[in-house]
């Protein structure tokens, strides 16, 4: 399993355990660890402050925007591969015959994933993961949690990126052979984890201002817009009526998260 997420895992339980016994007063059934979550969101935020977004300002400035094109379909097409298998989990065999399809081309005669061909021919792009997977047979979200460096999750989703990570992700994988990169060592893996969060972030510039003009408190805007979109995800866009939220009429999903 991926001993970077491992050791995350251990740093977020003992966080847990130090965050709950400073809460005070009634929390969010959703969010029982408010206090560990409002601190790890402000680590992150600072993190992303210094770090992040500074370099992907840097890139933005630097890449030409068909390059950073070719960039973030490289990814998407290896996000795919983990889509593959989450449909194959969720027997969504119609989609995973479309989802293989779209590997297939992309990877073929759209250069390893640089060009998507496959959105061109009609292929529709997908989002699943083993988070989603273990909510489509019925598991519950567990507690909202946010993560060191990763950001919103739950228990059920942090569960599930671990599993994806660990045996179907082609570019962190712990299998003893890997399938995509034969040749691969860790310093390949840490590479390109490094240029997809750099990629991932620099296509987040424009839609931050969305979350940073918010009038709601900009955490709980953050956690109900994090937990309505995974909740729709799993229920494949008809999630069952919450007649008490009113978040739909606050943003577009679209805006601040991306597949």
């Amino acid at each position: 399993m991926n001993k970077t997420l491992i050791t995350t895992l251990i740093l977020l339980n003992s966080l847990l355990m130090s965050g709950c016994a400073s809460l005070e007063g009634p929390t969010d059934p959703s969010d029982p660890f408010e206090s560990y979550n409002r601190s790890m969101n402000s680590f992150n935020s600072n993190v992303d402050r210094y770090v992040l977004k500074p370099v992907a300002q840097g890139y933005n400035a630097v890449t030409p925007t068909f390059v950073q094109k070719g960039v973030g379909n490289f990814f998407s097409n290896l996000d795919d591969v983990v889509v593959i298998f989450n449909d194959l989990f969720q027997f969504k065999f119609k989609q995973l015959a479309s989802d293989t399809g779209r590997v297939v081309i992309n990877t073929t005669i759209g250069l390893f994933g640089l060009i998507d061909w496959a959105s061109d021919m009609g292929l529709e792009k997908h989002n699943e993961d083993f988070g989603q997977t273990l909510g489509h047979w019925g598991v519950s979200s567990g507690p909202y949690l946010i993560l060191p460096f990763f950001g919103p999750s739950t228990v059920r989703d942090a569960g599930g990126m671990l599993t994806d990570s660990a045996y179907f992700d082609p570019i962190n994988n712990e299998v003893d052979e890997p399938w995509v990169f034969p040749n691969r060592n860790r310093n390949t893996s840490t590479a390109l984890t490094v240029v997809k969060v750099i990629d991932l972030r620099a296509g987040l510039l424009k839609a931050e201002s969305v979350l940073n003009e918010a009038a709601l408190d900009p955490y709980i805007y953050l956690r109900e817009a994090f937990l309505q979109r995974r909740n729709n995800l799993v229920h494949d866009g008809n999630p069952p009526v919450n007649k008490d939220s009113d978040i739909d009429d606050l943003f577009d999903e679209d805006d601040i998260f991306e597949d």
